[in-house]
């Protein structure tokens, strides 16, 4: 059995082919550089992670992107012997407009080399790129209407303007006319477009309904690319949107692809929120089987449009059960699972000295361009993160390096080395617990006093709530109170449209004095409890 969600943690948006014998899936990742996470499988159960391919500026900078912009809904396809990769660079979020530039980059092979960028529209966000049977290739994207209220955290529909469609070629770029082809169904909000063809007719799938609690996967058709789309006989293949006891919720955005031996599967996005609805995972890949109709209709294998947490795999395989995941930094290259915040420049924010992560410190942990935050996903709803800081001499209080839960700059708990006029060297909590948009800090606990030398830093995360603790000898202790671990989440703060990444745990310093004080990081373990 597949059991879902077979991407945990924060992996939205999944794009899904087949080449050959193995599958890739491609999911958003925002503000984090390098862009776009790919996974590969062999036999849907099990994946890994295949490459990043956004790795340098000609590709991406995303200094100055807004939290939750950057890299949204990539769609990954394989023509021609080369595989073809379509994504979203998204500028602004609050306020009526997205500024969402669309790209085209293309490799011989997942692993890369992946090519410099095209432009190819910026009309709005969701890109995604059909080759058709014939060979010519065609761009789809929804249509952002900026013509009305549509502020960050309240979707309007009216601001969903349907889908366009325009054909493209590699050397010729965009031609032809722009059509609008699918205004979407009565939920409205429609996006993420991606095209199938079988026995003479066009399947549409779009996301619907906003990416919170109403999310659906809507599927239409047409037997000319351009339309006109009639409606599937249920509106929407996949949604939880009535179930609120579904074990997965948000479900929506995803695509469709066949076996070797023409079994159908449709991934989707999912979360699996804590009572109370609060989504600290993000929102993750899962996957389910299909089967077509008699009507020549797409359905869920199991019936009904709510999403299974087990499906029946294509292929005999046991799921791999989570294993604690221990990295020391005696290399000169970064572990595969951390990720960076936006610049295409990592020199300035860290370097692998071969004993430890030296991070430089920049700016601070609200910034937008240049901050020194190196983390990896939150994966489990229990978990524990350790982590040695081996030196690190701050002489003033804006100065600070340690260990930290984030979501973006209005959520995140920071468990501190820092400097006080009256304690010295010490440690301390900064806390913004979901104030938007002021994003104003609270100190949970006063100012521990610390001896020179390294300092061991550890949280304990169980569902809603979060404990840090620090040692200096061979005891761990408490480091201030129990935290709101709920609000490093989706629905934390503002709201479940206001945000939609996922929660990051890592290493963070930064050096509001211009000087770049140092902090060198010897290890991390990131130790899982699934059960």
């Amino acid at each position: 059995m597949i059991r879902n969600p077979i991407l945990p943690g924060f992996n939205p948006d999944p794009s899904i082919c087949r080449v050959g014998e193995s599958y890739f899936i491609a999911t958003s990742t925002f503000e984090w550089f390098p862009g776009v996470q790919i996974h590969r499988s062999d036999d849907l159960v099990n994946w890994d992670l295949a490459c990043r391919p956004l790795d340098r500026a000609s590709q991406l900078d995303m200094r100055g992107n807004p939290d939750s912009c950057g890299i949204w809904a990539p769609c990954l396809s394989h023509a021609d012997g080369l595989f073809w990769l379509v994504y979203t660079d998204v500028k602004r979020y609050d306020g009526n407009f997205k500024d969402a530039h669309n790209y085209i980059v293309t490799a011989p092979a997942i692993e890369g080399p992946w090519s410099d960028p095209i432009h190819v529209n910026s009309s709005g966000f969701d890109p995604s790129l059909f080759h058709d049977e014939d060979g010519r290739k065609w761009v789809l994207n929804m249509q952002w209407n900026h013509r009305g209220h549509s502020l960050g955290g309240q979707p309007k529909s009216p601001a969903f303007d349907g889908i366009l469609l325009q054909e493209w070629h590699p050397e010729r770029g965009l031609t032809g006319p722009v059509r609008n082809i699918f205004p979407g169904s009565p939920l409205g909000l429609v996006e993420g477009p991606h095209l199938f063809k079988r026995n003479g007719w066009y399947y549409l799938t779009t996301a619907e309904g906003g990416t919170g609690y109403t999310h659906a996967v809507t599927m239409a058709r047409a037997r000319s690319i351009d339309g006109p789309y009639e409606l599937h006989p249920n509106t929407h293949l996949i949604t939880s949107k009535d179930h609120p006891d579904a074990a997965l919720q948000r479900a929506g955005h995803g695509q469709i692809v066949e076996t070797p031996t023409g079994e159908v599967y449709h991934t989707h996005l999912c979360s699996r929120p804590l009572p109370g609805r609060f989504s600290p995972l993000g929102r993750e890949t899962a996957i389910q089987k299909c089967v077509w109709g008699a009507d020549d209709w797409l359905y869920l294998d199991h019936g009904g449009p709510v999403p299974a947490v087990e499906v029946p795999a294509p292929v005999v395989a046991s799921p791999r059960r989570a294993q604690p995941v221990r990295r020391v930094f005696d290399t000169p290259e970064l572990p595969a699972e951390f990720q960076w915040l936006r610049s295409p420049d990592p020199a300035r924010l860290f370097t692998l000295t071969g004993s430890a992560l030296r991070l430089h410190g920049r700016e601070s942990v609200g910034s937008w361009f240049e901050q020194a935050l190196v983390a990896r996903r939150q994966e489990h709803l229990h978990y524990r993160a350790q982590t040695e800081l081996a030196a690190f001499t701050p002489d003033t209080y804006q100065q600070a390096a340690g260990l930290t839960t984030y979501y973006n700059r209005h959520k995140f708990h920071f468990a501190a080395v820092t400097w006080d006029e009256a304690q010295g060297r010490c440690l301390t909590i900064m806390s913004c617990p979901g104030d938007w948009p002021d994003g104003a800090m609270t100190w949970p606990c006063d100012p521990v006093p610390l001896d020179d030398g390294p300092v061991w830093l550890a949280v304990d995360c169980r569902g809603a709530v979060q404990q840090f603790y620090w040692r200096q000898g061979d005891d761990w202790t408490p480091l201030g109170p129990v935290l709101d671990a709920a609000v490093i989440s989706d629905e934390g703060g503002r709201g479940e449209h206001g945000s939609f990444t996922g929660a990051f745990v890592g290493m963070l310093a930064f050096d509001i004095t211009g000087r770049g004080q140092s902090a060198d990081f010897a290890s991390f373990d990131y130790l899982p409890d699934p059960d």
